[in-house]
């Protein structure tokens, strides 16, 4: 008896010698799941954004508020009665910096609108001062930049820079664009926006 049972395989020895054959469709499967991320990102970029929903759209905007670069106050909910455009940034990422002098570009079109053009602000994400400033120091741009806020971000959802939003002059939230964003694409959203709110 004690010859025959020293005989007998132990099933839990055979389930540890098993090779796992799932790890590697799961390895697949995420690194497919990169790839189809990486691509509708890199195809954003070349379309200048890409639109994304959020549970934002059609409401009213979030609270958000934060000191400005020069140290001045930022509240969004006083800037009712303007459209208002706001691009989540940071200094080292590579869209930001792609994108900027397109930003430079709307901006400037916007300030010869006067009272009817969009007021624009940049909401830092993870940056120093040291590094927001040297960054419109090096590439331009002179509008507002709200360096220290209470997770506007977060608020918002943004979930990488750089988004822009855009605001209705009712404090409505009616675009978001993810990816690097162009002059053309901000002008064409504004005026389908501005068209469809004069109705």
């Amino acid at each position: 008896m004690t010859e025959a049972s020293d005989d007998l395989i132990d099933p839990t020895d055979m389930g540890e010698r098993r090779p796992n054959r799932v790890a590697p469709w799961i390895a697949m499967a995420i690194a497919i799941t990169m790839v189809g991320l990486f691509v509708v990102l890199i195809g954003a970029d070349s379309e200048g954004g890409q639109d994304a929903q959020s549970p934002l759209l059609g409401r009213p905007a979030p609270e958000a508020t934060g000191t400005l670069l020069d140290g001045s106050n930022f509240d969004l909910s006083q800037r009712k009665g303007s459209w208002v455009v706001l691009n989540f940034f940071r200094a080292d990422c590579i869209p930001c910096i792609q994108e900027h002098p397109d930003l430079v570009e709307f901006t400037e079109q916007q300030a010869a609108l006067g009272i009817d053009g969009a007021e624009f602000y940049s909401i830092v994400v993870d940056d120093s001062r040291e590094d927001v400033e040297k960054f419109f120091a090096d590439n331009g741009g002179d509008w507002p930049v709200v360096l220290d806020h209470q997770l506007i971000d977060v608020a918002f959802g943004v979930a990488l820079v750089p988004e822009t939003w855009i605001i209705d002059p009712s404090g409505i939230v009616e675009a978001r664009i993810i990816s690097r964003v162009s002059t053309e694409r901000l002008n064409i959203t504004m005026q389908q926006l501005r068209e469809v709110y004069a109705r």
